[in-house]
């Protein structure tokens, strides 16, 4: 399988196609932040060119919490329009993500194992539900996709 992830960077302009997971237990949802943000985001990363989303988000979820797990179902798909930070900062960025509600095995084996885009470990943390309008949690609309079976396409544009 070819190692290069689904996105480009050109005049300017950053893309990116991405997988997450959604991976919920007793109210809380596992997410993933790094000493370079303030902030937490969605388990995941870039899909490989020739790999599928579903092939992506659980190697993405296996590398970055040490567990293999198995999708239940796909939940949304995330157009995110906005301006970069860190290593695409200053660029215009459009980012296309699958989100995919997954069925955890075992979380006793989770552990810290994954790295960002700039190299930063990563360390993941259980966030409350009602946490997710408190703190910086992106996409904050996570708990929303726990509440319906369908498939929803969100937009979401950073001014």
């Amino acid at each position: 399988m070819d190692s290069v992830d689904c996105c480009y960077t050109w005049g300017g302009r950053w893309f990116r196609y991405r997988a997450c997971a959604v991976i919920p237990n007793g109210g809380r949802i596992l997410m993933v932040t790094n000493p370079g943000v303030d902030y937490y985001y969605s388990v995941g990363g870039g899909v490989r060119h020739g790999e599928s989303a579903e092939e992506a988000v659980r190697r993405e979820v296996l590398e970055e919490t040490g567990v293999p797990m198995e999708i239940d179902r796909l939940t949304a798909m995330h157009e995110n329009f906005f301006r970069g930070l860190m290593d695409n900062a200053g660029l215009i960025c459009h980012e296309v993500a699958l989100y995919f509600l997954m069925r955890p095995a075992d979380l006793s084996g989770i552990r810290n194992s994954g790295c960002s885009m700039d190299g930063q470990p990563e360390r993941l943390a259980w966030i409350p539900l009602a946490d997710f309008n408190r703190i910086k949690v992106y996409p904050a609309f996570l708990p929303e996709l726990l509440e319906s079976r369908e498939v929803r396409h969100i937009v979401t544009r950073e001014e």
